[in-house]
């Protein structure tokens, strides 16, 4: 093609404005993406940006840092003042206050926390607040965006964005609990994220925003909100989790088609056994890592979600049977619990 060609386009033969003239020619597609991304985080952030609370938490004399403070995140999910946050955030608090975006600020009282999941549950003194909804996890798929809102290093309701990395990841906290089945993302996080939401495209709170790995880029961990909605109806009914102790850590482990069909499993994934407890139930029981746990009393599983919600309501001493496949071979075990 000559200069005149090109000039008969609208150019002058110019290199630059060639350049000038592919730019024009992409960038309505692009400003279209650009625009459908942006309005999925901006609508997210005004539905449930106000429903995420700044929380700032005096600590017991025995544990007082050196400002005498510690402070995270929270999402109110009633309109009551129910706030989910974690467990770290408020751990041996004197007093909590929790600030809202529109800068009221609020006395709360602990309802209830959970240490092997590190979630918990505070209330504040009002009525009539703006509330997050809660989604669902189970459906979660890798790759999907995933958006947070927290109060990082005291920047109250900040925004980022990333997407679900893996599922079923396990995470060994600070104080050396190991949190199971968690979501892991590439949204930035920093000390103060915690306890706020991780959200999806749709506005739904999808995961609590729990850990991240300091030094690291682009890896952060939430604890997921099926795992949080059991864990809410057992501090507000109870006051505390129940359950029963099976001194173990699993993960959920994928099956192929074929070896789901092998094995007669109505489930696309099984419980594989990480550690077992020296000494604990489980290792009484001859339990080891590698195992996979596929029935719990005869209840099939695919996630450590289902075992928790299995065990949910037992109490220590009780016998609980384990249907493992272990070097190919079906097994059954029996289990003495403890309490957890």
């Amino acid at each position: 093609m000559g200069i005149q060609s090109l000039k008969l386009l609208g150019f002058d033969g110019s290199p630059g404005d060639a350049m000038r003239g592919a730019d024009r020619a992409a960038s309505p597609a692009d400003d279209d993406l650009l625009d459908a991304y942006s309005r999925a985080v901006v609508g997210v952030v005004e539905q449930v940006g106000p429903a995420v609370v700044s929380i700032a938490v005096r600590k017991g004399r025995k544990r007082r840092s050196p400002g005498g403070e510690g402070a995270g995140s929270g999402v109110v999910i009633t309109p009551d003042g129910f706030a989910l946050t974690n467990q770290h955030v408020i751990e041996d608090a004197e007093a909590i206050e929790a600030r809202l975006i529109d800068g009221n600020a609020y006395p709360a009282e602990l309802v209830g926390a959970d240490g092997p999941t590190d979630l918990a549950v505070v209330r504040l003194a009002a009525n009539g607040l703006p509330a997050a909804p809660l989604g669902v996890s189970n459906s979660l798929r890798v790759g999907q965006l995933a958006i947070a809102i927290g109060n990082p290093l005291g920047f109250q309701n900040t925004v980022s964005t990333g997407v679900i990395s893996a599922l079923g990841r396990a995470l060994r906290s600070q104080s050396g609990r190991l949190i199971e089945n968690v979501i892991q993302t590439d949204v930035a996080l920093n000390p103060g994220n915690s306890g706020g939401p991780l959200v999806d495209s749709r506005g739904r709170v999808i995961g609590v925003n729990t850990a991240m790995i300091v030094m690291a880029q682009g890896i952060s961990f939430a604890v997921p909100v099926d795992t949080a909605r059991w864990v809410v109806t057992e501090l507000l009914t109870r006051g505390k989790v129940r359950r029963a102790h099976l001194g173990l850590a699993g993960q959920a482990r994928p099956l192929s088609r074929r070896a789901q069909r092998y094995y007669e499993l109505p489930t696309a994934s099984v419980v594989e056994v990480i550690s077992v407890e020296d000494g604990g139930p489980a290792g009484r029981a001859g339990l080891h890592g590698g195992d996979w746990i596929v029935a719990v009393d005869e209840k099939s599983v695919a996630t450590v979600d289902d075992i928790h919600r299995l065990l949910a309501g037992q109490s220590g001493g009780t016998r609980i049977g384990l249907t493992i496949l272990r070097d190919g071979e079906r097994r059954e075990v029996i289990v003495v619990a403890g309490e957890g």
